[in-house]
């Protein structure tokens, strides 16, 4: 496969809308509440921009949070024909095992806010599956930038950022 050439595999994206007040609320105290919102919605768009390079646009779904029927995603998902899906409620940890439950082979899934993340790393943590069961990429705050999966676990998620309820019942 060419580089330059996208990939066909399974990509979510984890996504909020960008909401003034809602985005970005760790920056809000250097960039306001208007300027953490603009950040937001250009992560959004290059997240987007780095996946559609990676992967093909029917194997993307944006995973949408806070305000599903953001002009933003109507915008993105008519544009690129992608699927925008509304995130279940619960945990990060549920609703990224559900992203993954939705998924019909390995596959990946990301955050919005990582801009290092490449179409070539991607294709690559993705040719990854291949022979391991996991794949991880750590970000620099302590979480992780990419997670790829074989196949959904959800006592993967257990403890760091699952709701309590038992890991075995949340299939």
């Amino acid at each position: 496969m060419c580089a330059d050439t996208p990939g066909d595999f399974p990509l979510a994206i984890l996504a909020k809308a960008p909401l003034p007040g809602k985005a970005k609320t760790r920056l809000i105290p250097a960039l306001g509440t208007q300027g953490a919102a603009q950040l937001q919605e250009r992560l959004v768009r290059h997240t987007l921009s780095i996946a559609l390079a990676a992967t093909t646009a029917r194997r993307i779904v944006l995973w949408t949070a806070l305000d599903h029927a953001h002009p933003l995603f109507r915008e993105l998902a008519e544009r690129h024909d992608i699927e925008c899906r509304a995130q279940p409620e619960g945990s990060l940890g549920d609703r990224m095992h559900y992203a993954f439950l939705e998924m019909d082979e390995p596959g990946l899934l990301i955050g919005s806010d990582c801009p290092a993340l490449t179409p070539a790393l991607l294709k690559r943590c993705h040719r990854v599956l291949a022979d391991h069961e996991v794949v991880l990429l750590p970000a620099e705050d302590g979480g992780y930038a990419l997670i790829g999966l074989r196949e959904p676990d959800s006592q993967l998620f257990w403890g760091c950022c699952r709701s309590r309820r038992n890991p075995t019942t949340a299939q």
